[in-house]
């Protein structure tokens, strides 16, 4: 990239971070261009000629978070850790999804963009499924993985589990001690009600 691209790709992320922060609080559809535009310190053109609306912006906004996230996964795969630290990362990525963008938003957008949601199922289908299997396959040849079950079983499990993420989380910020609980939501992720089999 030239300098004026480089420019160009500093300012279309900082308009679409600032929007992801403003979702935090702000119902999509009370969001104006004029306050996104104060917000990023950027004229309201500026908006309209790198997104051409703000649903555009909003959507863009979600797929690059989504993106990133994904991104984020397979670096800590490419790492080499364990299934174990690998869940644990996941989670916390959860924590912190969670905290920017509200389940209830996601889902809302989902059902009312279809464009959105095809966006999701494809990159769920050719970039998370993938690198899941990837996961469960290199965990399976480390011995982390019990040999009782397939790589479809615990994709599977791991499934239900992350579906009921956010709720989990939300139970997670009524505990006195947030961190211990989800702690012990790992180990039981791993290890179930009766500890290590031996």
């Amino acid at each position: 990239m030239n300098g004026f691209e480089k420019r160009a790709a500093k300012i279309r992320q900082k308009i679409m971070r600032v929007t992801l922060e403003m979702l935090k609080t702000w119902e999509p559809k009370r969001m104006r261009i004029a306050d996104i535009a104060k917000a990023a310190d950027v004229s309201q053109v500026t908006i309209y000629n790198y997104f051409g609306s703000k649903e555009a912006l909003i959507e863009e906004s979600l797929k690059d978070f989504l993106d990133r996230a994904i991104d984020g996964f397979e670096e800590v795969l490419n790492q080499k850790r364990s299934i174990k630290e690998i869940v644990e990362y996941t989670i916390i990525q959860e924590k912190e999804t969670y905290a920017a963008i509200p389940p209830s938003l996601m889902k809302k957008m989902m059902l009312e963009d279809q464009e959105m949601f095809r966006y999701i199922q494809e990159r769920y289908e050719q970039a998370v499924l993938p690198l899941m299997i990837r996961m469960l396959e290199e965990g399976k040849a480390r011995n982390e993985i019990s040999s009782k079950v397939s790589v479809n079983s615990v994709l599977i499990f791991m499934n239900f589990y992350m579906q009921n993420a956010g709720e989990m989380l939300e139970i997670a910020q009524k505990q006195d001690n947030r961190d211990a609980f989800l702690e012990e939501m790992v180990h039981l992720f791993f290890y179930g009600i009766s500890g290590r089999e031996e």
